[in-house]
């Protein structure tokens, strides 16, 4: 089994949402309502109305269970793909077939639900509560809200969306690894069998926003989902929340924070993979 890749992957998941929480914010109030008209006058409603903070609500519980779910992502990724390398009886240093890469991210992105979910509906709630209709906050922080959620929808209330966030990360995190090694495999030195810190810098930029090109229609419903009734909207389920959104606010709705998402996820999985690449290369090295 590849540790080391359960623990980097831990150490850069963590480092990623540090750096591209403020822009999720926005990317989530766009989705699930329609009173802003682009990227800037939510940005520029949330300074006015709730100052710099209003940025960083329920930052605390994605950021302490991130660290499991980047683990589950990358450790997944590199233990499938082993696996199926030695199915082809092939060497660790033979190249790996992009079927196969795209194969293991899926399998990782599937793998981290079950920690995410929960995780990631109390993230949607914290960040939209002051979009709700009542002025006042119906969760008092990140703990108040998972008890809150259990109690008033039962325990199948934390997955909420976890169809949908499957259906993202999925094909999101396949096409993220895909591009990621495909780009390192053509920009790396003959003479190297590793990627320089420059190639894995854009590798690592241009993958995530691959991934979110991708996962965005998906995102957009599991959002949806997620604050489903508490809104003021209730979708019966996801086949309902897509007709009924695509039906109301046209196609494009499916990539409602599409911008968001893509100026995020450069500098942020450009963060990813170089810590990422940093700790397993020295937790990989001789001693």
């Amino acid at each position: 089994m590849h540790l080391a890749d359960f623990v980097a992957g831990s150490v850069g998941g963590a480092f990623g949402v540090a750096v591209g929480y403020p822009l999720d914010t926005v990317k989530v109030r766009m989705q699930t309502q329609t009173r802003d008209s682009g990227v800037w006058e939510c940005v520029r409603r949330t300074c006015r109305t709730e100052g710099v903070s209003g940025f960083y609500r329920g930052m605390s519980m994605p950021l302490s269970t991130v660290s499991i779910s980047s683990s589950l992502v990358f450790g997944t990724y590199r233990n499938v793909l082993h696996l199926l390398q030695e199915l082809r009886h092939r060497g660790a240093a033979d190249a790996h077939r992009k079927a196969d890469l795209f194969v293991s991210g899926f399998a990782g992105g599937v793998a981290q639900v079950l920690v995410m979910s929960p995780a990631d509906i109390v993230k949607v709630r914290l960040q939209c509560q002051s979009e709700l209709p009542d002025s006042r906050p119906k969760y008092r922080g990140p703990v108040h809200c998972l008890l809150s959620i259990a109690r008033d929808e039962g325990l199948l209330g934390l997955y909420r969306g976890s169809a949908a966030l499957a259906l993202r990360d999925g094909p999101s995190f396949a096409t993220y690894f895909l591009t990621y090694n495909s780009i390192c495999d053509a920009l790396r030195s003959t003479d190297s069998s590793q990627p320089g810190w420059t190639v894995v810098l854009l590798a690592g930029g241009v993958s995530g926003m691959c991934g979110w090109a991708v996962g965005t229609p998906m995102d957009v419903i599991k959002a949806r989902l997620q604050v489903s009734g508490v809104s003021g909207r209730r979708y019966r389920g996801f086949f309902h929340c897509l007709s009924h959104s695509v039906r109301s606010e046209g196609p494009a709705v499916l990539f409602r924070g599409l911008t968001v998402n893509c100026i995020r996820a450069f500098p942020v999985n450009m963060s990813v993979f170089a810590m990422y690449e940093l700790v397993v290369r020295f937790l990989r090295s001789p001693s």
